[in-house]
């Protein structure tokens, strides 16, 4: 089975991130404003990044990872620009 790992545009220009084990199903629900939450309120969203896992335990541990970067480094990712990514990683390390 593969999960994954996604990040959506909200309406207000933030970033979700969630994961599933059935991306297209998913998205369909937060569009829909079937999921609780988040998401339910900043329509319409836009998918800009996923990633497969072959393991729930994996793409969690991705989503807690990216949930936790900057904006700037969100949008790196959404680039797949991993220079930079490697570099905010690194400018954060040396504060």
């Amino acid at each position: 089975m593969t999960f994954w790992t996604y990040m959506l545009h909200c309406a207000d220009r933030s970033f979700y991130v969630g994961h599933t084990d059935n991306l297209e199903v998913r998205i369909g629900q937060h569009e829909v404003g079937q999921i609780p939450g988040y998401t339910q309120t900043r329509s319409p969203l836009k998918l800009v990044w996923s990633q497969a896992f072959s393991s729930r335990i994996e793409a969690l541990e991705a989503e807690r990872q990216i949930k936790g970067w900057s904006r700037a480094k969100k949008l790196a990712l959404i680039r797949d620009d991993w220079t930079l990514i490697s570099s905010l990683a690194r400018s954060k390390t040396e504060k």
